[in-house]
Protein backbone atom coordinates (compact mmCIF):
# COMPACT_ATOMS: atom_id res chain seq x y z
CA UNK A 1 0.00 0.00 0.00
CA UNK A 2 2.83 2.38 0.89
CA UNK A 3 4.60 1.59 -2.39
CA UNK A 4 1.46 2.45 -4.36
CA UNK A 5 1.11 5.74 -2.45
CA UNK A 6 4.76 6.64 -3.16
CA UNK A 7 4.31 5.78 -6.85
CA UNK A 8 1.28 8.07 -7.08
CA UNK A 9 3.20 10.89 -5.37
CA UNK A 10 6.14 10.48 -7.74
CA UNK A 11 3.82 10.50 -10.75
CA UNK A 12 2.08 13.65 -9.48
CA UNK A 13 5.31 15.56 -8.88
CA UNK A 14 6.76 14.36 -12.16
CA UNK A 15 3.79 15.75 -14.10
CA UNK A 16 3.72 18.91 -11.97
CA UNK A 17 7.31 19.68 -12.90
CA UNK A 18 6.76 19.10 -16.62
CA UNK A 19 7.06 22.30 -18.60
CA UNK A 20 4.36 23.26 -21.07
CA UNK A 21 5.46 24.65 -24.43
CA UNK A 22 3.04 26.39 -26.74
CA UNK A 23 4.02 26.56 -30.39
CA UNK A 24 2.03 29.46 -31.83
CA UNK A 25 2.18 29.42 -35.60
CA UNK A 26 0.59 28.81 -38.97
CA UNK A 27 0.48 25.84 -41.36
CA UNK A 28 4.23 25.30 -40.96
CA UNK A 29 3.65 24.62 -37.26
CA UNK A 30 0.36 22.80 -37.75
CA UNK A 31 2.04 20.25 -40.01
CA UNK A 32 0.05 20.96 -43.17
CA UNK A 33 -0.43 17.90 -45.38
CA UNK A 34 0.81 15.49 -42.72
CA UNK A 35 -0.43 13.90 -39.52
CA UNK A 36 -0.13 16.03 -36.38
CA UNK A 37 2.36 13.48 -35.02
CA UNK A 38 4.68 14.34 -37.91
CA UNK A 39 4.65 18.10 -37.25
CA UNK A 40 7.78 19.62 -35.77
CA UNK A 41 6.19 20.36 -32.34
CA UNK A 42 5.35 16.67 -31.92
CA UNK A 43 8.82 15.63 -33.05
CA UNK A 44 10.40 18.14 -30.66
CA UNK A 45 8.42 16.54 -27.82
CA UNK A 46 9.89 13.14 -28.70
CA UNK A 47 13.42 14.56 -28.84
CA UNK A 48 13.04 16.18 -25.43
CA UNK A 49 11.76 12.97 -23.87
CA UNK A 50 14.38 10.81 -25.57
CA UNK A 51 17.50 12.97 -25.33
CA UNK A 52 16.84 15.11 -22.26
CA UNK A 53 14.81 12.48 -20.37
CA UNK A 54 12.33 15.18 -19.38
CA UNK A 55 8.56 15.22 -19.35
CA UNK A 56 7.04 18.04 -21.38
CA UNK A 57 3.55 19.06 -22.44
CA UNK A 58 3.38 20.29 -26.03
CA UNK A 59 0.55 22.44 -27.38
CA UNK A 60 0.47 22.73 -31.16
CA UNK A 61 -1.12 26.13 -31.71
CA UNK A 62 -0.52 26.11 -35.45
CA UNK A 63 -3.44 26.97 -37.73
CA UNK A 64 -3.23 26.90 -41.51
CA UNK A 65 -3.51 30.39 -42.99
CA UNK A 66 -2.96 32.12 -39.67
CA UNK A 67 -1.67 35.69 -39.69
CA UNK A 68 -0.17 37.68 -36.84
CA UNK A 69 -3.53 39.40 -36.43
CA UNK A 70 -5.79 36.39 -35.87
CA UNK A 71 -3.19 34.68 -33.68
CA UNK A 72 -3.72 37.27 -30.94
CA UNK A 73 -7.20 35.99 -30.02
CA UNK A 74 -6.01 32.40 -30.29
CA UNK A 75 -3.17 33.10 -27.89
CA UNK A 76 -5.56 34.49 -25.27
CA UNK A 77 -7.36 31.14 -25.26
CA UNK A 78 -4.14 29.11 -25.10
CA UNK A 79 -2.81 31.17 -22.19
CA UNK A 80 -5.55 29.65 -20.03
CA UNK A 81 -3.40 26.51 -20.13
CA UNK A 82 -0.56 28.53 -18.54
CA UNK A 83 2.34 27.58 -20.85
CA UNK A 84 5.85 28.03 -19.45
CA UNK A 85 7.28 28.73 -22.90
CA UNK A 86 5.66 30.31 -25.96
CA UNK A 87 7.50 29.69 -29.23
CA UNK A 88 6.24 32.29 -31.71
CA UNK A 89 6.53 31.23 -35.36
CA UNK A 90 4.26 33.67 -37.19
CA UNK A 91 4.38 36.17 -40.03
CA UNK A 92 4.86 34.01 -43.10
CA UNK A 93 1.28 34.56 -44.29
CA UNK A 94 1.51 38.29 -43.61
CA UNK A 95 4.53 38.41 -45.90
CA UNK A 96 3.07 36.21 -48.62
CA UNK A 97 -0.02 38.42 -48.69
CA UNK A 98 2.07 41.56 -48.84
CA UNK A 99 0.50 42.98 -45.68
CA UNK A 100 1.67 46.19 -44.02
CA UNK A 101 4.70 45.12 -41.99
CA UNK A 102 4.23 47.90 -39.46
CA UNK A 103 0.91 46.29 -38.53
CA UNK A 104 2.49 42.83 -38.52
CA UNK A 105 5.17 44.03 -36.13
CA UNK A 106 2.55 45.61 -33.84
CA UNK A 107 0.66 42.32 -33.79
CA UNK A 108 3.78 40.33 -32.95
CA UNK A 109 4.60 42.77 -30.17
CA UNK A 110 1.08 42.36 -28.74
CA UNK A 111 1.54 38.59 -28.81
CA UNK A 112 4.87 38.83 -27.01
CA UNK A 113 3.52 41.20 -24.35
CA UNK A 114 0.48 38.99 -23.73
CA UNK A 115 2.66 35.92 -23.32
CA UNK A 116 5.20 37.67 -21.09
CA UNK A 117 2.49 39.19 -18.91
CA UNK A 118 1.18 35.68 -18.31
CA UNK A 119 4.60 34.70 -16.98
CA UNK A 120 5.69 32.69 -20.02
CA UNK A 121 9.17 32.79 -21.52
CA UNK A 122 8.93 33.87 -25.17
CA UNK A 123 11.11 32.46 -27.92
CA UNK A 124 10.95 33.94 -31.41
CA UNK A 125 11.37 32.29 -34.77
CA UNK A 126 12.29 34.45 -37.73
CA UNK A 127 10.98 33.93 -41.23
CA UNK A 128 12.04 34.95 -44.72
CA UNK A 129 10.04 35.50 -47.89
CA UNK A 130 11.11 35.00 -51.52
CA UNK A 131 12.93 37.91 -53.20
CA UNK A 132 10.24 38.13 -55.90
CA UNK A 133 8.22 40.24 -53.44
CA UNK A 134 10.75 42.99 -54.05
CA UNK A 135 14.11 43.49 -52.42
CA UNK A 136 12.91 46.31 -50.17
CA UNK A 137 9.87 44.40 -48.83
CA UNK A 138 11.85 41.16 -48.38
CA UNK A 139 14.59 42.97 -46.47
CA UNK A 140 12.06 44.86 -44.32
CA UNK A 141 10.36 41.55 -43.54
CA UNK A 142 13.64 40.02 -42.37
CA UNK A 143 14.50 43.13 -40.37
CA UNK A 144 11.12 43.07 -38.61
CA UNK A 145 12.13 40.01 -36.59
CA UNK A 146 15.52 41.48 -35.72
CA UNK A 147 13.82 44.66 -34.49
CA UNK A 148 11.47 42.65 -32.28
CA UNK A 149 14.27 40.44 -30.96
CA UNK A 150 16.28 43.50 -29.95
CA UNK A 151 13.33 45.41 -28.50
CA UNK A 152 12.31 42.56 -26.20
CA UNK A 153 15.76 40.95 -25.85
CA UNK A 154 14.41 37.59 -27.01
CA UNK A 155 16.23 34.41 -27.94
CA UNK A 156 15.61 34.03 -31.69
CA UNK A 157 15.92 31.22 -34.19
CA UNK A 158 16.91 33.22 -37.29
CA UNK A 159 14.90 31.21 -39.84
CA UNK A 160 12.51 28.34 -39.10
CA UNK A 161 13.11 26.70 -42.51
CA UNK A 162 16.87 27.32 -42.54
CA UNK A 163 17.94 23.89 -43.78
CA UNK A 164 14.74 23.01 -45.62
CA UNK A 165 13.53 25.95 -47.73
CA UNK A 166 14.16 25.63 -51.46
CA UNK A 167 15.25 21.99 -51.22
CA UNK A 168 12.91 19.78 -53.24
CA UNK A 169 13.75 16.62 -51.32
CA UNK A 170 12.54 18.18 -48.05
CA UNK A 171 9.31 19.74 -49.26
CA UNK A 172 5.89 18.68 -50.44
CA UNK A 173 4.82 19.20 -54.05
CA UNK A 174 3.73 22.78 -53.38
CA UNK A 175 7.35 23.70 -52.68
CA UNK A 176 6.27 25.58 -49.53
CA UNK A 177 5.38 23.07 -46.85
CA UNK A 178 7.95 20.58 -45.53
CA UNK A 179 7.51 16.85 -45.95
CA UNK A 180 8.32 14.22 -43.31
CA UNK A 181 12.06 14.51 -43.92
CA UNK A 182 11.88 18.28 -43.80
CA UNK A 183 10.03 18.32 -40.50
CA UNK A 184 12.62 16.04 -38.92
CA UNK A 185 15.30 18.61 -39.80
CA UNK A 186 13.20 21.51 -38.49
CA UNK A 187 12.46 19.60 -35.28
CA UNK A 188 16.16 19.03 -34.68
CA UNK A 189 16.96 22.71 -35.25
CA UNK A 190 14.13 23.86 -32.94
CA UNK A 191 15.12 21.31 -30.29
CA UNK A 192 18.75 22.47 -30.28
CA UNK A 193 17.52 26.07 -30.04
CA UNK A 194 15.15 25.65 -27.09
CA UNK A 195 16.70 22.83 -25.07
CA UNK A 196 18.63 25.28 -22.87
CA UNK A 197 15.29 26.69 -21.71
CA UNK A 198 14.11 23.36 -20.31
Amino acid sequence: MIKIFISILLLFFSNASAKTILFLGDSLTEGYGLNKEESYPSLVEKLIEKELKKDVVIINGGVSGSTTSDAILRLKWYLKKKPDIVFVALGANDGLRGLDLKESQKNLEKIIKLAQNSGAKVLLSGMLIPPNYGEEYSESFKQMYINIKEKFDLPMLPFLLENVAGKKEYNQNDGIHPNKKGYKIIARDVFEFLKEEL
